[in-house]
């Protein structure tokens, strides 16, 4: 009997275990994320209750000049001088459920312009990522660093 019930509570545990870590790396979308075309890395972080996230490696981090590239395309004429790196990118994703996220808006520093944005965490290693214009949208497909 005794052992009947070790094994049971032995069972039990390894299942909770496998569960446990099984759901959490499949809805984490935290993390650093490789853009398609592998130009930048996006370092995605809890913003209060919602997800943002900011640029923080780049392929090509300087100009021709050999000086840091800057956002030179915002519409804002007063943050035209902020580096790329380091540039907000994501802001305002709100959980619609343990895998996607939905109102949030993404920036995109080549046209500077912000978009309307949700995230897809298609598994463990693998975020979609859409931005839309009125009804035009526009998917990526994100790996997760190593």
């Amino acid at each position: 009997m005794r052992r009947t019930i070790g094994r049971l509570a032995a069972a039990a545990a390894c299942l909770a275990l496998a569960a446990g870590h099984s759901g959490a790396a499949s809805a984490d979308a935290l993390g650093t994320w490789v853009t398609d075309g592998g130009k930048s890395h996006i370092k995605i972080e809890p913003c209060g209750d919602k997800l943002c996230g900011a640029i923080v490696w780049l392929k090509e981090p300087n100009n021709k000049e050999g000086s840091a590239k800057l956002d030179v395309n915002n519409k804002d004429e007063s943050l035209r001088s902020r580096p790329i790196l380091g540039l907000p990118l994501l802001t305002d994703f709100a959980a619609k459920s343990a895998s996607k996220w939905e109102s949030g808006k993404i920036y995109n520093p080549e046209d500077g312009k912000t978009y309307r944005s949700k995230l897809e965490l298609v598994d463990p290693d693998t975020l979609k990522v859409s931005g839309c214009f009125l009804f035009f949208c526009k998917d990526q497909t994100w790996t997760r660093a190593q």
